[in-house]
């Protein structure tokens, strides 16, 4: 249960359209669900503000769909799964409400949150070859609950491109910039940009760029103040982060 769902549940109390006893029902169910394979986190989105994630790699794709139908069952309505393969997407039961993005390896049972907030996350790359990686913050985020703009392929080997969406840039709420090779983008986005940079390193690159390395180490050194960096191929934890960023109240 999120938080959102106990505000809604206390306004229905004060409106009598739900009793007290079954709101302190619904609140005294376990914390967590002991399934064997996995023991779920029922209280993590009264928490944390968004439900448990369900990490797909190294899963079989039974125990996700085990996993992710508890959930369903347990009254969770937005499950986010990543790092899915086809193959996983393709055994989830056919009663479930399921969508799969195959370019982001990203699975939804249920329904996106609708967006509590008007403003947006950018989510921005330095090539073509890091839109998987893009994909799988920007879905983050818009299943959580926040508008999303892409603007791909603005890498600073062609610096007019980025600069044609300065506009975009300068009115973000969170930005998540995202490179490979020497990762030189978040730098440049975080010179321009008066909001917190998310910076993701890829494995894109060639044999110096060490599968990321070169590109993590260069934004840890970023001389552009407010850039902060997750690791390499951490679409979800930079989407993650960026929602958190964008829904802070006051």
């Amino acid at each position: 249960m999120e938080q959102q769902e106990i505000r809604d549940l206390l306004q229905q109390v004060k409106e009598g359209a739900v009793s007290t006893e079954e709101v302190l029902m619904r609140l005294k169910l376990e914390p967590f669900e002991d399934i064997d394979i996995a023991k779920i986190d029922n209280h993590r989105g009264l928490r944390q503000g968004a439900s448990e994630i369900i990490y797909g790699a190294s899963k079989t794709p039974e125990q996700i769909d085990v996993i992710a139908r508890k959930m369903y069952e347990g009254g969770q309505r937005t499950i986010l799964i990543t790092r899915m393969s086809r193959e996983a997407a393709e055994y989830i039961d056919k009663d479930l409400p399921f969508t799969y993005y195959a370019d982001a390896k990203v699975g939804l049972v249920g329904q996106m949150i609708e967006p509590r907030q008007k403003g947006y996350i950018l989510v921005a790359t330095g090539g073509t070859s890091d839109i998987p990686v893009a994909e799988e913050a920007a879905l983050t985020a818009e299943i959580l609950g926040n508008n999303v703009k892409r603007v791909y392929d603005v890498g600073v080997a062609g610096i007019h491109r980025l600069l044609a969406h300065t506009e975009d840039i300068m009115n973000a709420r969170v930005i998540i910039a995202i490179a490979g090779m020497e990762g030189a983008l978040a730098s440049v986005i975080g010179g321009l940009a008066d909001c917190p940079v998310i910076a993701v390193p890829t494995s894109v690159g060639y044999g110096t760029a060490l599968g990321g390395v070169t590109a993590l180490l260069s934004m840890l050194n970023s001389c552009a103040s407010g850039v902060s960096v997750v690791n390499i191929d951490n679409g979800f934890g930079a989407g993650y982060q960026a929602h958190l960023i964008n829904n802070m109240e006051g």
